[in-house]
């Protein structure tokens, strides 16, 4: 059975761009797309005319609008449309639970905003059980990649630990038919992280930096295999795992990365490699729940 990508679309020019990037991910990967727009009637307290009618029609009008667009783009595509009547955050988080990706766009408004307000797409990336994309837009459409660009992936910890995060990253390389470069970035250990079982182990494969290689390389052998057709380009580099996933993807069509959620003060955050590369990375960035 197909599973489904979903995309949020609120009339936005961001909202439409996440659509049409959906629609095409949806006919490369020969998927079903399922269109949705949470609109919840809640009357104000204040002074001014409120109609529950003209509001529902503008939210059907919504739909019906981006439908119509991608109809007329992509005429091979299955597409279904639904306004969910919840408030936003929890509508399409219920209705991404059995989707293969949830898709939405982006406003730009920057790393301090988005990150210390809680932006619906903050809120959804942090708890989604399904991959989120996060679409950036120019004029309505999504922001031009290389039709060429890698599919880039930041790998983390050991195999178990970034098998979903590999895995999504390969099919959507072997979907677009583009070499996956898979970045590991590496610090030296604080020193009371030195220990004689731990420097035991990285001398085993000559130093810390071989041992990184080994790993990355051991992440990447199942999916290697399962996956033959694409090409794998392995990068270990020492710095910042953010910094380094960003030089690596300038000329990407994707990032993937995993999704390390904590609370804080200021609400529910994503992990700092994560919220960087949201942030900061021209192409759509994929953001996969592996905790």
């Amino acid at each position: 059975m197909k599973r489904t990508l979903v995309v949020g679309v609120d009339g936005s020019p961001e909202s439409r761009a996440a659509a049409d990037w959906a629609a095409r991910e949806a006919v490369r990967r020969d998927l079903p797309l399922h269109v949705v727009h949470a609109w919840l009637w809640q009357p104000l307290a204040v002074p001014i005319v409120q109609d529950r009618e003209t509001e529902s029609r503008r939210a059907d009008d919504i739909l019906k609008e981006v439908e119509q667009e991608l109809t007329h783009r992509y005429p091979g595509l299955a597409l279904t449309a639904e306004v969910l009547c919840d408030a936003p955050v929890p509508a399409l988080l219920r209705t991404a639970k059995e989707a293969e990706m949830l898709i939405l766009g982006t406003r730009g408004h920057g790393a301090l905003l988005g990150f210390l307000l809680g932006s619906y797409g903050q809120q959804v990336i942090a708890a989604a059980e399904c991959p989120v994309v996060s679409v950036r837009s120019a004029h309505g459409r999504p922001l031009a990649v290389p039709e060429e660009g890698e599919v880039v992936v930041g790998q983390q910890g050991g195999v178990e630990e970034s098998a979903e995060v590999l895995r999504v990253a390969f099919e959507a390389a072997a979907a677009r038919k583009v070499p996956l470069r898979a970045v590991r970035a590496w610090n030296l250990p604080p020193v009371y992280g030195y220990s004689p079982g731990s420097m035991w182990i990285a001398e085993q494969f000559g130093g810390l930096e071989p041992f990184e290689k080994a790993a990355l390389d051991q992440a990447l052998e199942p999916w290697r295999l399962r996956f033959p057709e694409v090409e794998v380009v392995a990068h270990v580099e020492r710095g910042s795992a953010g910094h380094v996933l960003l030089s690596e993807a300038s000329d990407a069509q994707l990032v993937v990365v995993g999704r390390r959620v904590r609370e804080s003060a200021v609400g529910t955050r994503i992990g700092s490699v994560a919220h960087a590369v949201l942030h900061h990375a021209a192409c759509p960035v994929a953001v996969v729940p592996h905790d």
